[in-house]
């Protein structure tokens, strides 16, 4: 099931996969898509930045529908680049449409107008925390349970830097799940698995756990998994057979507070 597609038959700005599935978690891929309309020139940027994290979570999605197979989990993903807006920061932050990212200038998004800010936010942005926010309170009515899962994937080299994490949870008041996945990860004594690393959960920078997670009362969580880690299928398949055992069977007191 999607959202509606524009006019135009461009993407839409939702794609819910197995939604009424079974599972207790939500998975939401937020960088999904480094779609941009044609209209918008590439943003003035070089093609090959259009494949770089900038302007997408590479393999986050491919990583995201494999789990949600083997979790029997509803899954949403967004249809446009982040560099269009950012479907996991606030609008008006610094970062919801940025004008520079790591270390690359966005030429097409200096100097907006209010019109067009106005437009992404109504034509990318709520459509897609609408239709999740819709999900949890029908779940919410029908005494489902719920929590929240992002997918997500980072660059191994950030601004020059090497990153020395595997993979990373990212968690604001959920320190149960939290607690869940690392431990899990670290069961693996190959993996450097990081604790709000190489990011951390910001209320003013961040939306998905801030705003479906926390401000609900629902546990949630983000996934970080390094992008040169899932460069191919065996690669998907690994991570997400990895995240499914730590996550199956289910703990019930894991999802016990969006019950409540």
């Amino acid at each position: 099931m999607t959202g509606d597609a524009g006019r135009d038959r461009e993407p839409p700005a939702v794609t819910a996969v197995n939604e009424e599935g079974a599972s207790p978690y939500l998975l939401i891929c937020e960088h999904a898509s480094n779609y941009i309309p044609a209209r918008y020139g590439g943003l003035g940027l070089a093609s090959g930045d259009l494949v770089r994290h900038i302007a997408w979570d590479p393999g986050a999605a491919d990583l995201a529908r494999q789990l949600s197979g083997l979790l029997d989990a509803p899954l949403f993903l967004s249809g446009y680049s982040r560099l269009l807006i950012d479907c996991n920061r606030p609008p008006g932050s610094p970062s919801s449409i940025p004008v520079r990212s790591e270390d690359t200038e966005i030429p097409g998004n200096r100097g907006l107008a209010p019109a067009e800010i106005a437009h992404r936010i109504a034509a990318y942005f709520t459509p897609f925390q609408k239709w999740i926010a819709r999900v949890l309170d029908a779940r919410s009515a029908a005494g489902r349970p719920s929590a929240i899962l992002g997918v997500h994937s980072f660059s191994p080299i950030f601004c020059g830097a090497r990153r020395v994490w595997h993979v990373g949870v990212l968690h604001g008041r959920a320190t149960a799940l939290a607690s869940r996945l690392l431990e899990g990860f670290r069961r693996d004594p190959r993996l450097v698995v990081g604790d709000n690393e190489p990011y951390r959960i910001e209320p003013d920078e961040d939306y998905t756990v801030p705003v479906h997670g926390d401000a609900r009362g629902i546990p949630a969580a983000l996934i970080e998994v390094r992008n040169d880690l899932l460069v191919g299928a065996s690669d998907i398949d690994s991570w997400a057979s990895r995240i499914a055992r730590i996550l199956e069977p289910c703990d019930k007191s894991l999802v016990d507070a969006s019950s409540r």
